[in-house]
């Protein structure tokens, strides 16, 4: 039975975290104390040192070789039977889309900054090692799935559109530029495409400001950004939730690769003005260059003053019936491909380094009982101790500058939210059940299922323009209902 000093506890712990968010939205919508480039530079300290510091205190202080066997396998097989049934229905209806969409709703929590002090309340300090273990997982193996989902979508999208029809199935190789960090659609892409005498085709991915092979007399002439550093976040996705023609496009995002948890995006030199410099046939062993389609960003605004937001103004529209017989490279082709870009990314986190090396630390510390220098000890933990209450006061601002909470329609948000807070944990039960968790064990499994929507997921949404204002909804509208929706999951559990 839940007392009241326990209901007390829970609430000491969640209270200051949504005072910081709340200060942090009341401080940019109401008082107008921060301007959107002071926002922006504070959620680039939580996204390149608050969390990825506050991750690696956490993972470096947990004994790796006393994990949960049965915790972490019931979240294993949770996650591995939603990602595969997901997977069935996205064989027999072709929606990738929704399969990402789905999975990163359903299954991927923000364990690092809710999790830890919400079940360390509840169920006591045994939790933050629970904890800290999935949040190794998650940004190990989880979030590097995801993102070779999200990559692999990506690189099918510029096949398609590149390569249409049969061509594709004759490129053996894929050549990618140094400066090319993703195909995400966030940098204008060009392809230049060399086909041997026996008709193979080896393709180079570049980025349209790149240095390429000159082939005609007119020049590129980069230009300056019309965008500033006062860019926020908005989205102006359709939130449809059927199938038929769905619009594909490169899309849009200002957010650097390391930014796991910065809401602002930051601008770079652009050009979106390239013109095709070929004309050249794809005769035998000669070059001919294919421009890609480019995306303008402008400001819009219906009265006529600059509205800070961005608009998708170019989509390519294809036919859900066009792709019926669009062939692809070889798998081996593939992989690689998408296995580069994965690294890319993944190279310019900085969580994939904290995680990495905290866990590594932890490794040789309980193995031969090295203790971390104090000079080190003190230096991190003065930085991880303002992660939480930074990472929380960078939602805040982040909701501030939003023009609606909910962004995907309500019809889509109740959607969202039933498999957040009611189809993620009844699958989790059901896990854990099946691996025999009982007790506290099986109630911190279930709680935690039904914390809300990681921030992770939401910037690759982001990124590469699939469906974030479903995961902003989940974000930002998650955060005000988790509390009581986990107070009462709390509740019926300790019946």
């Amino acid at each position: 039975m839940i007392t009241g000093d326990d209901f007390y506890k829970v609430m000491c712990a969640m209270v200051p975290l949504y005072f910081a968010m709340l200060v942090a939205y009341a401080s940019v919508k109401w008082w107008n104390i921060f301007s959107p480039e002071q926002c922006s530079g504070i959620n680039r300290f939580v996204a390149v040192f608050a969390v990825p510091v506050l991750s690696f205190h956490f993972i470096a202080q947990n004994n790796p070789y006393q994990m949960d066997t049965k915790f972490i396998l019931a979240d294993t097989l949770s996650k591995a039977f939603v990602l595969t049934l997901l997977s069935i229905w996205c064989i027999f209806r072709g929606q990738l889309e929704w399969l990402i969409t789905l999975f990163s709703v359903s299954t991927l929590p923000n364990t690092l900054v809710m999790g830890i002090p919400l079940l360390e309340a509840m169920y006591g300090e045994f939790t933050r090692s629970l904890m800290v273990q999935l949040v190794v997982l998650q940004c190990i193996i989880w979030y590097t799935l995801l993102l070779f989902l999200f990559e692999y979508r990506a690189a099918t999208i510029l096949i398609q559109t590149r390569f249409p029809g049969q061509t594709a199935a004759a490129i053996t190789k894929f050549q990618i530029d140094n400066d090319v960090i993703s195909l995400d659609g966030r940098d204008p892409l060009c392809t230049d495409s060399e086909i041997d005498d026996i008709g193979r085709i080896r393709v180079r991915i570049r980025r349209s400001i790149s240095s390429a092979a000159p082939s005609s007399s007119m020049g590129l002439t980069p230009r300056a950004s019309n965008l500033s550093n006062a860019e926020i976040f908005s989205i102006n996705t359709p939130h449809e939730f059927g199938f038929g023609t769905r619009p594909i496009s490169p899309r849009l995002s200002g957010y650097a690769s390391s930014d796991a948890y910065s809401l602002q995006p930051t601008p770079r030199a652009s050009n979106f003005n390239e013109l095709d410099s070929t004309a050249a046939s794809p005769t035998a062993g000669k070059f001919f260059r294919q421009p890609s389609p480019a995306v303008m960003m402008v400001w819009e605004s219906p009265s006529g003053e600059k509205d800070l937001s961005f608009r998708d103004c170019t989509k390519i529209e294809v036919e859900e019936g066009s792709a019926t017989n669009q062939e692809m490279p070889r798998a081996l082709v593939m992989l690689r491909l998408i296995l580069i870009m994965v690294g890319r990314k993944l190279a310019r986190n900085p969580n994939t380094y904290s995680s990495v090396l905290g866990l590594l630390w932890s490794l040789i510390s309980f193995k031969w009982n090295v203790g971390m220098p104090s000079l080190v000890k003190y230096s991190i933990k003065i930085i991880s101790d303002a992660g939480l209450g930074m990472a929380m006061f960078s939602l805040g601002l982040f909701m501030a500058l939003q023009p609606r909470i909910i962004a995907c329609g309500t019809k889509m948000a109740a959607i969202s939210m039933a498999i957040r807070f009611v189809a993620g944990p009844t699958v989790m039960s059901a896990a854990s059940a099946a691996v025999g968790l009982r007790g506290d064990h099986f109630h911190a499994a279930i709680v935690q299922a039904a914390l809300p929507q990681g921030i992770v997921p939401f910037v690759f949404a982001r990124e590469y323009g699939l469906h974030p204002d479903i995961l902003s909804t989940g974000v930002i509208f998650g955060m005000l209902v988790s509390l009581p929706v986990t107070l009462l999951y709390y509740i019926l559990l300790g019946l």
